[in-house]
């Protein structure tokens, strides 16, 4: 490893220290150093302060080892050259002696030489040095983080984490340090740090990196203030700006036509407006273009990302926005829709991240409700410590195990715990009990979620479960729409999890003992059945609203008819019933929208038609709206008789062959 990433491990900066005016040689009376210290003999007697330019700085530590060899290497040509090499503290050197105190040319061109030469050794075929230095750097950190981590030891076996639970960490935000431990460093980057360098300045952030392809930013109109703080717990919220806010009344427009170019328009004067990127960004991933929605929703982050205030930190999870306010729905929507573009490119650490910061921004109300979505990320992810971690911590208060997904995730967490051989055996036996016992409530809870998964994994059950009618089809008839729902969200999200061939094994087993307490009449399965009758009489709107976000065919087709019917926006799907309005769009001057229905069909066929016509100057309500109809209909009889008058019938044209080229038979 070289010196500058040696240095970089041990916090050091190049040129941090400052030489005293005895080092500079602009003190006539020599002084005499502490005890301890060290003085360079490249910097003893110098004359002219600006010759110290071509000196090799003096090192303010000792040597480590990889440096000590790289001197013994070079000792004998060294000794050789007259060089003077340094030796550690406490060696038996003692303060300000020299091995040849006769050399008065300090700045030879020997240190130099010695430096270039370990500057131009060749590194093997094929290898580049500041990959290596990367990824040496790297491993470095992760052994010292595994060693000095927060992380203890519980009593009952399993590692618990010191810090938040919904801690976020800023290297975990960026997907390409975990392509990095997938496939290297050098297969990530490229050739991108060529280009780095010559990249125009941009203000860095966490939840994107900005791109070269990007319009350059400037203010949107949009900012963040800080509302209150309660309890330690600071809550914030975005403001638009004057400016901004035509942007948005434009951009309403433009969703009215239902034309997306229109929104195209919009974007290149404003290319930083955030819910015409998301908009947008859903139109491209309709048409397939996913990499054109992937960047659209990057931008957005970053727009809202430069207009974070001062204080707000992501990482501390004492942040708050609240999802009622218009203005801070964008930011969970660009969260969320960014997360499920990590979790399709095969980066569900990162992806796990983003989750947890969204938790994190209202923990309560959970507005998008990702509580269904972090328990796959987090399998997906291997952090079955984390889920157990939050089961445990959480489901005194919020009765995580009422959900489909956690009473089935975390007995699976707890399984693949038990697998894990560089656990001692007594944790992993007490892995396997707790996950024997949740999987065994789970199947009683949720009997309709067996026969689902097996489908989805092809896997045919035996004759004794596909005969009982405790998992039967009678046990998806049975159970209330909102919990069909719930079931049809899991299987259809988490059903390749459950194919691993020692995992259905472990089903198995327990499916055949949930049976054995069945047909004993268990007390438990009676409870759990009128649990399941009294509770989802019907689902929260925020389940919705992840059911349409996550757009899973399984769970979709589960919804109810006063949620299909209405209209869905990408850049506010189903928004809240108590919404707070800042502001208000203006009113327009015509409302094509109070038409019927038949007028709108009839304005289709016949440009002219108007049903309504001129405004009235009557007074009277009543007797105009009665003249109204009158007047309508026979502006109606007018227009289809216009209509019948102008259609002409050509004739056919005469046929000069009356026979014809060939019978008809």
């Amino acid at each position: 490893m070289s010196r500058r990433a040696l240095r970089r491990l041990r916090g050091e900066q190049r040129g941090q220290e400052e030489p005293g005016l005895g080092e500079l040689g602009l003190n006539p009376e020599p002084q005499h150093r502490p005890e301890g210290g060290r003085r360079g003999p490249a910097c003893s007697g110098v004359s002219n302060r600006f010759q110290l330019i071509t000196a090799e700085e003096p090192e303010e530590e000792p040597p480590s080892r990889g440096e000590a060899r790289l001197r013994e290497q070079d000792a004998g040509e060294g000794n050789k050259e007259g060089a003077v090499t340094e030796e550690p503290e406490g060696d038996g050197q003692r303060d300000g002696e020299e091995a040849e105190p006769d050399q008065t040319p300090v700045l030879s061109n020997k240190p130099r030489k010695k430096k270039k030469k370990r500057k131009t050794k060749k590194p093997p075929a094929g290898e580049a040095p500041e990959d290596n230095d990367l990824e040496d750097i790297e491993s470095l950190l992760e052994k010292i983080e595994d060693t000095n981590g927060l992380s203890q030891q519980t009593q009952g076996g399993i590692i618990a984490d010191s810090r938040p639970l919904l801690y976020v960490e800023h290297r975990n935000l960026n997907p390409e340090n975990e392509l990095k431990r997938y496939f290297g460093a050098r297969a990530v980057l490229g050739d991108q740090r060529p280009r780095q360098r010559q990249r125009q300045y941009v203000r860095s952030t966490w939840l994107t990196a900005p791109k070269n392809t990007w319009p350059r930013y400037s203010k949107t109109g949009i900012a963040m203030q800080l509302l209150d703080t309660r309890r330690g717990v600071q809550h914030f919220t975005f403001e638009h700006h004057r400016e901004y806010q035509q942007v948005q009344f434009k951009f309403l427009d433009a969703v009215e036509s239902m034309d997306p170019n229109n929104i195209v328009l919009l974007l290149q004067m404003n290319p930083y407006h955030v819910d015409s990127l998301l908009q947008l960004s859903d139109v491209c991933r309709m048409q397939e273009d996913q990499e054109m929605a992937r960047d659209l929703i990057e931008r957005a982050l970053y727009s809202l990302e430069c207009a974070f205030h001062p204080v707000f930190s992501l990482t501390s999870g004492t942040c708050r926005l609240d999802y009622r306010r218009p203005e801070n729905r964008a930011f969970f929507l660009a969260l969320f829709k960014h997360l499920m573009f990590l979790e399709k490119r095969g980066c569900p650490r990162t992806a796990l991240e983003f989750c947890k910061l969204i938790l994190s921004l209202d923990p309560e109300n959970d507005p998008l409700c990702v509580l269904l979505l972090i328990d796959f990320l987090s399998l997906r992810a291997r952090e079955y410590t984390f889920l157990t971690r939050m089961f445990q911590e959480w489901e005194s208060h919020r009765n995580l195990s009422q959900l489909p997904n956690f009473a089935f995730s975390v007995p699976l967490a707890y399984f693949f715990l038990s697998q894990q051989e560089e656990r001692s055996e007594s944790e992993r036996s007490q892995a396997r009990e707790r996950a024997a016992r949740l999987i065994q409530l789970a199947l009683i809870m949720f009997p309709s979620v067996l026969t689902p998964l097996l489908d989805h994994c092809s896997v045919q059950p035996d004759a004794r479960v596909a005969s009982h009618s405790f998992f039967g089809l009678n046990a998806q008839i049975s159970q209330p729409p909102a919990l069909n729902q719930l079931t049809a969200l899991y299987v259809g999200r988490t059903h390749s999890l459950w194919k691993d061939p020692a995992v259905m094994a472990w089903l198995e087993t327990h499916v055949h003992e949930v049976l054995r307490m069945v047909d004993a009449q268990d007390p438990l399965v009676e409870e759990s059945e009128h649990k399941r009758k009294m509770r989802y009489q019907s689902a929260p709107r925020n389940i919705y609203r992840h059911v349409m976000l996550s757009e899973l065919k399984e769970a979709t087709a589960a919804l109810p008819l006063e949620v299909t019917s209405q209209p869905v926006m990408g850049f506010d799907p189903l928004p809240p019933l108590d919404s707070i309005i800042s502001y208000t769009r203006p009113e327009r001057t015509n409302h094509p929208s109070n038409e019927s229905t038949l007028s709108l069909f009839f304005r289709s066929l016949l440009p002219n038609f108007n049903l309504q016509g001129d405004v009235r100057h009557d007074g009277d309500e009543e007797a105009g709206a009665g003249q109204d109809l009158n007047q309508g209909v026979n502006r109606l009889m007018a227009a289809m008789r216009d209509m019948l008058a102008n259609i002409q019938f050509q004739e056919p044209p005469r046929d000069d062959n009356p026979e014809g080229d060939g019978d008809w038979d």
